[in-house]
């Protein structure tokens, strides 16, 4: 044993960059996947606690105020029903911001869907104005129990008193998308449009059954929207669950990346300490002890960083800056946490520990006496074309490094392979990081055309309104549309049908395939509504808008952000055909290059003295900071796995030039062309490393994205890889810091004395 630990000490000595590195490299890849761990935590339990503990409804229905709702809960499969309720949308204002709602007539707190309050008190009889609102909205309306709110009315303006703030598991408050809850006494809600009931099911697995049963007892033409626990879960798990699905991906990724380095590092070690492996055997050491030295040494490094980034996790990370740290404090408070922040750290290490033990096991069959190596100049015979390269008078030092970095086709091809994985990992990185970029400066080629959507009171005519918003300078176009949930053929769930622009003047949707929709009952579909119908473009589809049947014909596909992509646009005047007496109940707004949506949005809101409703359409990049600061922190981990295989091959490649030292000396080439042919074959692998890498990784990271971008219901169509300067820049700093490093060791190695040129041969 304790020749064994000086053996270790030695080694360690001699190659401390290297242990420093691979300790680095297994901290930050421990560190991706404990995150990953905690966002995927993070995405899906507190919506499950909340879900839990409100005794949360499956189902929610909205019908019109005359259904008769009390035979639901006489279905099969229903435990028991939450309302109904009278409801009311309507729009409430505080501190200058506006937000739709829905005002939910609520005689008694709930046991089904029981609303969570996290501040303030319920409802209080004796207070009619008294309202309790969603977390969100009240976030976004900045309001706080005591708090007053505007509710617009016929007359005078009326106010509601915040009374308390409470979690839902139903999909919460989205602007422009879903309106806000906020329960009220029945009282607050005169004239009520509507009313909604929930019901919590035996088997939530039966939820679109359950759905299509009650949509039959009440009929079609009663239901006007049908929302879901499944699509509240989706809704709340969001952004987080693909930051952990990334992290998860690039973490394991580079995992394996730093075990075949590892295992390449070994395998070099040993190659270049044959003879001081059979002066072990010599002495005593059994082929099990010459393993065990390898094996220990590498996996004590793993341990360190593994051990070295649970605990950073554990102390600092609930510190990290925006919702990274937000979602490990969340997930050290939860059961499985101790668990996942074991377990995590030890598969790194014993995955890094399987591919060192593969390699080491070389080490143990090196034969006790060394068997002398045939010299061969530079590893192999000049091939043809290396002649051939000489004979035109090329610089030696440019041809013999080529022929040197590729004479030993399956050594040289597992070198570029291993260097690959990182640079091609990283080329996945940087493609995430454009896609990221697109959404922010070009929205129009996401399917975000326009920057504003205004909702105008009942007050105000079309033409009044599209001429108090095209008044606006930074106003280029005001495209009038409507919005109405539609039930699905075999009413198990609702979709958005939205009618935008007019034939004359079409809204600008973004194209994935197909043609645009120009004539009648022609609708383009996000990939969502297609996934959901199981239907391709040029199929036509039914849905139901109350009690009455629109047939659309889907001529395209167009990319959908909003409504996890159920969305079916056509003009409106193809929905006017349907219903002449339908107007248009939104605006949407496309704003000069360079205006600020939030100026503008002002100045319409006070040109119109409060009767527009205006907000900014809400962008998926927004949801993605996070992810920009988690890229760089992979491309940082990923370089260093990509450093220690580089200083591997390099040692691989000046271990290799010391055998042929002698013959290039003889030769008459000097200590600076000696050099360089070790510089050249070092470049000559990255070079070859970085075409791989960029080669594979550009068309895996398309791949990703899209399949990303399907499953979110957006559609494929979104990716957007680094440009070829980018990538060109990539690929000549990944060149030349491989050579730069390679200069210092050959240098070294070309200048040595004769005698230790000899022993080296020897």
């Amino acid at each position: 044993m304790r020749a064994t630990l000086r053996w270790a000490h030695s080694d360690l000595r001699t190659h401390r960059g290297e242990a420093l590195f691979l300790v680095l490299a297994t901290a930050g890849i421990v560190v991706s996947l404990l995150l990953a761990t905690a966002l995927f935590g993070y995405a899906t339990n507190p919506w499950q606690r909340v879900f839990t503990q409100a005794h949360g409804a499956h189902v929610w229905l909205h019908t019109g105020p005359s259904a008769d709702t009390g035979k639901l809960a006489e279905l099969d499969g229903v435990e028991s029903v939450a309302g109904p309720y009278p409801t009311a949308s309507t729009t409430l204002s505080s501190q200058g911001t506006r937000a739709t709602v829905e005002l939910r007539g609520t005689p008694e707190r709930p046991t089904v869907g029981r609303p969570l309050l996290t501040s303030g008190h319920w409802l209080d009889p004796s207070n009619p104005d008294g309202v309790v609102l969603e977390t969100r909205l009240a976030r976004a309306l900045l309001a706080a129990p005591g708090d007053t709110l505007t509710l617009p009315g016929t007359g005078t303006a009326r106010t509601l008193t915040v009374l308390g703030i409470a979690d839902s598991a139903e999909p919460r408050y989205r602007p422009g998308e879903q309106p806000g809850l906020v329960w009220a006494p029945p009282s607050a809600v005169p004239g009520p449009g509507g009313q909604v009931i929930g019901l919590r099911l035996t088997d939530p697995d039966d939820t679109d059954y359950a759905v299509q049963r009650a949509v039959t007892v009440l009929g079609a033409g009663a239901v006007s929207e049908v929302s879901t626990w499944k699509q509240g879960r989706a809704e709340a798990q969001g952004d987080n669950r693909l930051l952990g699905q990334v992290l998860g991906l690039f973490g394991l990724g580079a995992l394996i990346a730093a075990g075949l380095a590892v295992h390449g590092a070994i395998g070099t070690r040993i190659r270049g300490h044959l003879r001081d492996i059979s002066v072990l055997k010599a002495i005593g050491f059994t082929p099990g002890q010459v393993v065990r030295v390898f094996l220990l040494q590498h996996l004590a490094y793993a341990l360190l960083g593994a051990v070295a980034a649970a605990a950073l996790i554990q102390a600092l990370g609930s510190h990290i800056p925006g919702r990274l740290g937000d979602a490990v404090g969340v997930w050290q408070g939860l059961p499985g946490h101790t668990v996942a922040l074991f377990t995590v750290p030890v598969a790194a290490v014993l995955l890094i520990g399987a591919t060192t033990g593969l390699a080491a096991w070389r080490a143990g069959r090196v034969p006790p006496v060394p068997v002398p190596r045939p010299a061969a100049p530079l590893g192999g015979r000049l091939s043809g074309v290396a002649r051939q390269a000489l004979g035109l008078r090329l610089p030696p030092a440019l041809v013999l490094g080529w022929h040197r970095a590729f004479t030993r086709r399956l050594r040289s091809l597992a070198t570029v392979a291993r260097l690959a994985l990182p640079l091609l990992l990283i080329v996945v990185a940087m493609s995430a990081w454009t896609t990221i970029e697109r959404f922010d400066s070009s929205p129009e080629q996401i399917g975000l055309p326009t920057a504003l959507t205004v909702h105008a009171d009942s007050g105000l005519a079309d033409l009044e309104t599209r001429t108090l918003l095209e008044r606006d300078p930074q106003v280029t176009a005001a495209y009038p549309g409507v919005e109405v949930a539609a039930l699905v053929p075999g009413q198990t769930a609702t979709i958005a049908l939205r009618g935008l622009g007019t034939r004359e003047d079409p809204y600008p949707y973004t194209l994935a395939e197909g043609r645009p929709a120009q004539g009648r009952d022609e609708a383009v579909a996000g990939q969502g509504l297609l996934d959901l119908l199981d239907v391709r473009v040029g199929d036509w589809v039914r849905m139901t808008v109350g009690d009455q049947p629109q047939i659309l014909h889907i001529v395209g596909r167009s990319v959908e952000p909003e409504n996890a992509g159920r969305v079916i646009s056509t003009s409106l005047d193809t929905l006017r055909e349907n219903d002449p007496g339908l107007g248009p109940t939104l605006y949407e707004l496309r704003l000069r290059p360079g205006a600020d949506p939030g100026d503008v949005a002002d100045r319409l809101a006070a040109t119109a003295h409060g009767r527009l409703d205006v907000h900014a359409v809400p962008n998926p990049a927004d949801g993605l900071s996070a992810l920009r600061g988690v890229v760089v922190g992979l491309i940082a981990v990923l370089a260093l796995i990509g450093l220690i295989e580089l200083l591997t091959a390099i040692g691989g490649a000046v271990r290799e030039g010391e055998r042929d030292l002698l013959a290039l000396k003889a030769i008459g080439l000097s200590p600076r062309q000696i050099t360089a042919i070790t510089v050249t074959s070092t470049a000559c692998t990255a070079l070859a490393a970085v075409v791989v890498g960029t080669a594979l990784g550009t068309p895996l990271a398309h791949w990703l994205i899209d399949a990303q971008g399907r499953s979110s219901g957006i559609g494929a169509g979104i990716a957007q890889g680094p440009s070829a300067a980018l990538l060109v820049l990539f690929g000549t700093a990944a060149v030349a810091g491989a050579a730069a490093l390679a200069a210092v060791p050959a240098s070294r190695s070309a200048r040595r004395r004769l005698a230790d040129t000899l022993s080296a041969v020897a």
